[in-house]
């Protein structure tokens, strides 16, 4: 393959044939004139050929490639030698990875004025572009096609234009946005190129090589009938030879919670019909499966399951209970874990978006949904129906009492179960009974299922008790007529479903008494249990939860009395248990009916408070447990206990607070966090130490949300009062410090930061011990301030230090140790020491990956740091396609607008920016901006970055005018809302001085800059490298008279020079004080150097042929 290149006179020139390592490259593609228009090879070699009128389309596709910061460009024309036989047929064979593999295709339509398009007039859909062959695989081919007017003007790209361009071509919008070619079949394909025309009628066949990814000898003069009786040979014999061998059946994933039930018999007619609606063409349906409480919808369900996933080993099944919101947010966890997709932090029910994004992706595959137990209709119109997945590839099937919510859910497909069949009944009852004999009495069978309303749960549980007791069907039967009456319409309160039973006694509730009363007279430890569970959540109840018994073998009898009896359904791998909806609520209204309901529950607060976690190192250490608790204390909660026991719930309400902002999910800990201050100032008063720890997770809570002025103001009051109470050295009071100087720091007040940090650390070493949790803690916010302040060497002291101690204290894998590790790699970073950062980096994202998971976002923040230090090798094509994984990443699974993936963006759009990749670079820089000004509104210092950074883009330019009123706007803003003192204020300052400058208003920019280094010496210091800066732009420009006078001697002062070799560094990014990313060479600088002295001199034309030797050099690849 050859590339043309400009020799800047309005010439260009061919490169060698490249082989491997071709640089990015644009490409044309257009309609041939007459042989004697078009440049050809030959013309370039003799370097003639400039008055043909072809040659207007080397100089368009040169200009716009050289506008897009490419240097090489494309032409079929002219870049292929077809005098060669052997070129001519490599080429042809080529030319479809040729246009794929292009950076830019740029479609010249010479009959289609710009004009003619705004008016649509039909000469754009009429082009003889679409009507010739060879442009049918110049379409499909390259990632991004545009499309120009024979007036040079864009006039659109494939990808906003797939609906004119399918109309117009009849070819498939999946094969327009990229899709393999290979999904369409062979006679589809041969369809797009049937009304396409070529020169030589050979082509027909030749142009259509790419699409069917085959190669064929070219021979001119057989004829087209021939030259297709071979294509299409070649076409079987490849699709015979590459038939790839049938892939293994991924199976799908699975989190449905229970074993196949055996017992399971009838309901034939309703899984069928699920069956069917599944199997259906067309998109996948909703469907709801709706009935009385009790009479096997989740039954059928868990069949449907296990079926599905039998006939159907690559679909994947996922179980989400709906009991409340918490066991919504708990099924949701599940999901994400198998899914291996992670919350956004900061963002409300960021969770449940990223599972939704997740399985709206093709690569998952086909999936069912199953939500059970959705009979809330706020919960469902709350916590779930914005969260469904579109239904591409999978279907949602929900069980629900609630026919609103059904219909809601589904207008047509609805499911509804009745009550069982005799037959079926029997069946059931069948299955169920140890001794068959006794279906022998058949009209005690028929009085037995008639007196239970041939209800599946009310006949599962007459059955345990028949077994357990060994009792005749006859002898059940006078016990049911012999339960009082007034005790079963107590047990029945709250059955929604009442008037369904026929006249008959509650089934569920007087069969349940009869079993519980059998049971509790058996294993009192049982009947304790399920006194136990009433009060919490009917889903997942882990074992570990309920209250110890003397002995493991006492709670497994204990557990094994209650699963025979059917009152629990054990799950299948995680060692919990399910209660059944009606058995739960049968079983509270029996525990309120002997007064003891209050007490019970304060037994499950005390036990929930026993075992959610108080510490950091046991949120760390024990997340995967804690979590699984979450839904039962919601439950608890809930609850009214009465004034006597609500310094308890103050107790665990905290825990759970705490517990939520680990997962992430602040604005939830932030509502329980309220909830608990403003119990606490209640019961205990604003001077009690557990008002104040509330106070202090609160602020801590309000930072995480962006919060700073609620923050600083809670923090300086609590502290104030903490002080005066408990004293500077109690535990709160230094936490209270430690998170103004954590606001400080944000705020720019770095010194105020260094000082309270420095004064806690020393206190906490005296007061407990040097490796102590809360001491390793102040160690490490401590070296945050240094690290803010580039001051590495301190930063790294006490980071090894921290690191050295969570290893040994928490282990290697806790996330405290990894983001100690994550700190490290920072300081080496900044100090240049790039291969240990690497390294740490490294070791850091393996543990993570294993651990953590590929797209969890502490990994995903690894990885960038990683990528950036690859930046810093001169790595740069690793370092941006890596980073350009993370964009991707982040944005699935913390969201788009996330303030994260934000500030990724606007690092790659820096990244562009450095490398002279401008246009890339203001794409990425305004589309940061516009979602900030969107998201966080226009005075936020992430958009006020995003601002500045998109202003240092337009001075690059040398598009000063925009850039300045982008800076004005930002200098303005970060006065008001950070101070003229803050750090990010100073860049903006020096920033906007440097651009005046430009403007050549020297008065103005010389008394600013003034202003910013006195600004810089009073904050940062005289040494700091940013007032050097400063410094050094002011000594430079008031030197500058005195080196216009002395230009016809030429040569500089040293300090000049000097201040020349720091140029790189004036105009400061916005992105804070992070590491930068290198120019491409040494050579380079020294041209902009030149530039820049020549300017200063007033040589104006050795200064404009030193830009545009700059703009040339920075526009090569930078590798």
């Amino acid at each position: 393959m050859r590339l043309l290149q400009s020799e800047g006179d309005g010439r260009f020139s061919l490169t060698e044939r490249v082989g491997d390592n071709i640089p990015p490259y644009a490409i044309l593609s257009h309609t041939w004139g007459a042989d004697n228009e078009e440049v050809t090879f030959k013309d370039l070699m003799d370097r003639t050929g400039t008055d043909k009128v072809g040659y207007e389309k080397l100089t368009f596709c040169g200009k716009k490639a050289a506008s897009d910061g490419l240097e090489y460009f494309w032409v079929d024309t002219c870049c292929i030698d077809k005098s060669s036989s052997s070129e001519l047929t490599e080429a042809i064979n080529s030319m479809f990875q040729w246009y794929r593999n292009s950076t830019k295709c740029y479609v010249y339509l010479t009959d289609v004025s710009s004009d003619d398009f705004a008016k649509k007039n039909g000469r754009f859909e009429n082009s003889r572009w679409f009507t010739r062959g060879w442009t049918l695989q110049e379409l499909i081919a390259p990632k991004t096609v545009e499309f120009f007017s024979s007036d040079k003007k864009r006039i659109g790209d494939k990808n906003s234009m797939v609906r004119e361009l399918h109309s117009i071509t009849e070819i498939a919008p999946d094969a327009l946005h990229g899709a393999p070619l290979s999904r369409f079949s062979v006679e589809e394909r041969m369809a797009w190129a049937a009304r396409r025309n070529t020169k030589r009628e050979e082509d027909g066949a030749y142009c259509l090589l790419g699409v069917f990814d085959v190669s064929i000898a070219l021979i001119y003069g057989e004829g087209r009938d021939k030259a297709f009786i071979r294509l299409r040979k070649e076409i079987k014999e490849a699709s015979i030879a590459h038939v790839p061998p049938q892939p293994k059946s991924v199976p799908g994933r699975w989190n449905v919670p229970f074993l196949r039930n055996r017992h399971f018999v009838g309901q034939e007619v309703y899984l069928n019909k699920l069956e069917n609606l599944l199997c259906t063409e067309g998109p996948p349906p909703a469907i709801a499966i709706t009935g009385l409480g009790g009479v096997g919808k989740t039954q059928i369900a868990i069949e449907l399951a296990h079926r599905m996933s039998k006939e159907h080993s690559d679909c994947s099944i996922f179980w989400l209970p709906a009991t409340s919101a918490e066991s919504i947010q708990q099924g949701f966890e599940d999901i994400a874990r198998l899914l291996n997709v992670h919350a956004p932090e900061q963002e409300q029910d960021g969770l449940k978006k990223a599972v939704q994004h997740n399985l709206n992706q093709d690569s998952v595959g086909r999936w069912l949904l199953i939500l059970d137990n959705v009979d809330d209709m706020e919960l469902w119109s709350s916590e779930l129906k914005g969260f469904l997945p579109r239904r591409q590839h999978g279907c949602v099937v929900c069980t629900t009492r609630s026919r609103e919510v059904a219909v809601e859910l589904t207008i047509s497909e609805v499911i509804e179960v009745s009550e069982m069949g005799e037959q079926t009944g029997l069946n059931m009852l069948s299955k169920l009974l140890v001794r068959q004999e006794l279906l022998g009495a058949k009209q005690d069978v028929q009085e037995l299922l008639r007196q239970l309303t041939f209800l599946p749960l009310a006949i599962t549980q007459a059955a345990a008790y028949i077994n357990k007791k060994g009792v005749t069907l006859s002898d059940y039967l006078s016990l049911l007529k012999e339960q009082e009456e007034e005790v079963v319409d107590l047990l029945s309160e709250d059955f929604e479903d009442m008037g369904r039973y026929n006249g008959a006694k509650n089934p569920v509730a007087i069969t349940w008494l009869l079993s519980f009363e059998q049971m509790r007279s058996q294993n009192l430890l049982a009947a304790e249990y399920l006194s136990f569970m009433a009060c919490v959540d009917t889903k997942a109840i882990p074992v570990t939860l309920l209250p110890p018994a003397k002995t493991t073998k006492l709670e497994m009898d204990a557990l094994g009395t209650l699963s025979a009896y059917y009152f629990i359904s054990p799950r299948t791998s995680d060692n919990t248990f399910d209660v059944h909806r009606l058995v739960h609520l049968a079983m509270r209204n029996w525990l309120r009916k002997e007064g003891s309901l209050a007490q019970w529950t304060v037994e499950a607060l005390k036990r929930l408070d026993q075992v959610l976690p108080k510490s950091r190192k046991e949120r760390g250490t024990m997340q995967r447990i804690w979590r699984t608790y979450l839904p039962h204390v919601r439950y608890a909660l809930d609850a009214d206990v009465g004034e006597a026991f609500e310094l308890k719930r103050v107790d665990l309400l905290q825990s759970f607070a705490r517990c939520l902002y680990d997962e992430g999910r602040y604005a939830e800990a932030e509502t329980c966090e309220s909830e608990v201050l403003q119990l606490g100032q209640r019961l205990l008063g604003n001077e009690h130490t557990k008002t104040l720890c509330c106070k202090r997770d609160l602020v801590e809570t309000y930072m995480r949300r962006g919060r700073y002025e609620e923050a600083e103001e809670m923090a300086v009051n609590a502290l104030n009062t903490s002080s005066r109470v408990h004293g500077d050295e109690d535990y709160v009071t230094l936490d209270l410090k430690e998170l103004i100087a954590d606001i400080c720091l944000e705020k720019g007040r770095w010194t105020e930061a260094e000082n309270i940090n420095s004064e806690v650390l020393e206190l906490r070493k005296r007061l407990y011990s040097r490796d102590d949790l809360d001491t390793v803690l102040s160690m490490s916010r401590l070296a945050d301030v240094y690290i803010k302040q580039r001051r590495w060497k301190e930063a790294e002291e006490l980071g090894v230090q921290v690191m050295s101690i969570y290893q040994k204290r928490l282990g290697n894998e806790h996330p405290d140790t990894l983001t100690s590790m994550n700190d490290l790699g920072i300081t080496y970073l900044n100090q240049g020491r790039l291969v240990e950062a690497e390294e740490m980096y490294m070791q850091v994202i393996k543990i993570m990956k294993r651990v953590l998971g590929e797209k969890h976002p502490h990994t995903l923040t690894s990885l960038a740091h990683l990528a950036r230090t690859y930046a810093k090798q001169k790595r740069l094509g690793e370092a941006e396609k890596l980073y350009e994984q993370v964009i991707e990443a982040s944005k699935a699974v913390l969201g788009e607008k996330h303030y994260v993936t934000l500030e990724r963006i606007d690092f790659l759009a820096t990244f562009y920016r450095k490398q002279a990749r401008w246009k890339e670079a203001e794409e990425l820089g305004l589309q940061v901006m516009d979602r900030r000004l969107e998201v966080l509104g226009n005075e936020h210092q992430y958009t006020l970055r995003s601002m500045g950074n998109l202003g240092l883009t337009y001075t690059e330019q040398e598009r000063f005018h925009e850039a300045e009123q982008l800076q004005v706007q930002v200098l303005e803003a970060r006065g008001r809302v950070l101070g003229e003192k803050h750090p990010e204020t100073l860049v903006s300052m020096n920033n906007l001085a440097c651009t005046w400058k430009h403007l050549e208003r020297d008065g103005e920019a010389i008394a600013l800059m003034e202003k910013c280094l006195e600004l810089r010496k009073e904050v940062l210091g005289p040494e700091d490298p940013d007032t050097k800066i400063s410094l050094r732009w002011l000594t430079m420009w008031h030197n500058e008279t005195l080196k216009q006078s002395d230009a016809s001697e030429g040569g500089a002062s040293s300090e000049l020079d000097d201040t020349e070799e720091q140029i790189e560094f004036v105009r400061q990014d916005e992105t804070g004080r992070q590491e930068g990313i290198p120019e491409q060479n040494e050579g380079l600088k020294k041209i902009k150097s030149t530039a820049r002295k020549s300017r200063r001199m007033g040589f104006s034309k050795l200064y404009h042929t030193s830009r545009a030797l700059v703009r040339r050099a920075r526009s090569k690849n930078p590798e």
